[in-house]
């Protein structure tokens, strides 16, 4: 179980390593939302997502014989970009495998850091198999993207800052994946803002973090195809014990309102965010009924955009 100190001691760890990203407001989308909307944006966070809190809080902890043999991790890339620039600021080599459809952008930026790109079919077994091959070949430490203590609470150093900077928070917003964002947002909810209502967010075209939330039990992802990349994993177990226990709800969200939301930011507030940072937003718009006259917190989860697609 993550506790409020495993949180605090993971802040002390990464503090000096990542930036703690400023967070912006816009006049336009409080009126549309007539609510008080604050944003964190991580898209300012280095290598461009929150991914870069829990692969350098992983990273730091490894033992000196692991460091000698390296980390690996699969990933469609923010996490694999994280984990390749927090095993270069360690000395350590990374492997990263990556679907054969991941952004390009993503692709280059992990290549960029100096790790080892392996792809595989775009599918969460071929992820797997082909990760445990290389873990075999290399005798490297699997890093993973969410479904791991160390990751979780690197994530919720992000949460922890948002509940610094801004008191009686009445909601706080996050995309939802594999889960790792949510979790660690959800446990910073409650050791460092207990009144805040932590809302996940998730296109319905990937939905399983939904199904489960709202079944009680843990759902496989089917297929999903949605055009928020970063949320196509599966949520993991952990992640799911953490959510299902400390989640106030779980919202979804349409393709075109993702879409519609992403170039509401781009041209109301002039910064560059992802399809999956956008969701939150295309949540709290199509549920504004939901938040009204309420003090919201947004995570702009990261800005890696691929503009050839």
């Amino acid at each position: 179980m993550i506790d409020q100190i495993l949180i605090e001691q993971a802040h002390q760890r990464v503090a000096s390593h990542i930036h703690n990203t400023p967070i912006l407001t816009n006049s336009h989308i409080n009126d549309l939302v007539g609510a008080e909307v604050f944003f964190k944006c991580e898209n300012f966070q280095k290598t461009g997502s929150f991914k870069a809190r829990g692969a350098i809080n992983s990273v730091l902890q490894l033992s000196d014989e692991q460091k000698k043999k390296g980390v690996a991790t699969h990933s469609s890339g923010n996490h694999g970009q994280a984990l390749a620039w927090a095993a270069k600021m360690a000395g350590v080599s990374a492997y990263i495998v990556m679907p054969e459809n991941a952004p390009k952008v993503k692709v280059a930026a992990v290549k960029e850091y100096g790790a080892e790109v392996i792809f595989c079919k775009s599918t969460l077994e071929a992820r797997e198999t082909t990760l445990e091959k290389v873990m075999s070949e290399k005798g490297c430490t699997f890093i993973p993207p969410y479904n791991f203590d160390n990751t979780i609470c690197g994530q919720a150093t992000c949460a922890k800052e948002v509940f610094e900077d801004l008191q009686n928070l009445d909601f706080l917003l996050t995309p939802v994946g594999g889960g790792g964002l949510l979790s660690g947002s959800a446990l910073s909810g409650k050791y460092f803002s207990s009144g805040t209502k932590i809302i996940g967010c998730e296109p319905e075209l990937a939905n399983d973090a939904y199904e489960s939330f709202h079944s009680g039990e843990l759902q496989p992802a089917k297929e999903p195809i949605t055009i928020a990349d970063g949320l196509r994993t599966s949520l993991g177990d952990i992640n799911f014990g953490y959510i299902r226990k400390h989640v106030d709800d779980i919202l979804l969200c349409s393709e075109e309102e993702i879409v519609n939301a992403q170039k509401l930011i781009w041209q109301r507030m002039k910064i560059i965010i992802e399809p999956s940072s956008a969701v939150p937003v295309a949540c709290l718009l199509r549920h504004k009924e939901h938040f009204a006259k309420a003090k919201i917190g947004v995570i702009i989860s990261g800005g890696n955009v691929d503009f050839d697609v």
